[in-house]
């Protein structure tokens, strides 16, 4: 029997997904990521299936929304980690997935090895992290607000 792959459609977290951070406003790339992303990608991860998210519906993005959300997720889990396991989805904006795929996985998986981390600007749950050294995922509070 073929494992079912995880979803998720930005629409049902937000109609109009907004900023980066959360400090800047409601429905931030960083609140997505931690309130959902996150979690359901260390299920598929875990599960050994897909984590397919879907971006259509919403009435637009803004890039950095976007950038915070998958960047952070590369960053937790590592760049291969991230490519194996999520498929982006839009038949509405394409070029959503481009940014995501070409820039901003690229450029997060840098960040990731030189260890600089991401902002967070609110106190978040505790999130998963795959321990590269011990090949583990963890979960804790990993970076506090800054």
């Amino acid at each position: 029997m073929e494992k079912q792959n995880i979803s998720i459609v930005i629409a049902d977290y937000s109609k109009s997904p907004g900023p980066r951070y959360c400090y800047q406003g409601d429905d931030s790339g960083e609140d997505f990521y931690h309130k959902i992303l996150n979690k359901k990608f260390n299920d598929a991860f875990v599960q050994k299936t897909h984590l397919e998210v879907n971006l259509d519906g919403p009435d637009g993005y803004a890039s950095s929304f976007l950038d915070e959300a998958f960047g952070n997720l590369v960053f937790d889990f590592g760049l291969e980690n991230v490519q194996s396991h999520v498929k982006i989805i839009s038949n509405e904006e394409p070029e959503w997935i481009e940014m995501i795929e070409k820039e901003t996985y690229v450029q997060w998986e840098e960040r990731r090895k030189k260890n600089h981390e991401p902002k967070k600007t609110i106190e978040h749950e505790e999130w998963y992290r795959y321990n590269f050294a011990t090949n583990q995922i963890e979960k804790k509070k990993w970076i506090s607000k800054k």
